[in-house]
């Protein structure tokens, strides 16, 4: 069987998360939305990598969720890219929004590649859109 052309990277020093059901997970999110991954990193972390992150590339200096770096050329071309999930705001956040810890990092997850997709969340109604299509891929972990 080739390798997958996306992969999870569970890099935080003390959270665990079911890396292969967001894998599967994150695969149908691809297939429904008609765009094949070349090289999609999904890198599940803590505060001060996000933190940094949004600091040195986005010049922001506060926490966030999730972060996505497009590399591809194209919204045309195959998806590359990475995506960091923060399994720290997960934890912390989940219960706010009436969801377990693992169900929060997926809606990052998801949210994340919505992104390197090319969906933009800049107003209410693209925040919506993309609110509404985090909302069905998690329907298909039930």
């Amino acid at each position: 069987m080739p390798p997958s052309p996306l992969c999870i990277e569970l890099v935080h020093p003390s959270r665990r998360v079911d890396t292969d059901a967001l894998h599967r997970l994150l695969c149908r999110v691809l297939d429904a939305e008609g765009r094949p991954a070349a090289e999609v990193t999904v890198i599940l972390t803590d505060h001060p990598t996000v933190l940094d992150l949004n600091r040195r590339y986005l010049r922001h200096d506060y926490h966030t969720d999730v972060l996505s770096f497009p590399l591809h050329e194209s919204p045309d071309d195959p998806v590359v890219g990475e995506v960091y999930v923060d399994l720290d705001t997960a934890a912390e956040r989940h219960a706010e929004f009436g969801a377990g810890f693992e169900e929060e990092v997926c809606r990052y997850a998801i949210h994340g590649l919505l992104h390197l997709l090319g969906y933009d969340d800049a107003t209410p109604e693209a925040r919506a859109e993309m609110r509404a299509l985090e909302d069905r891929y998690l329907a298909t972990t039930a």
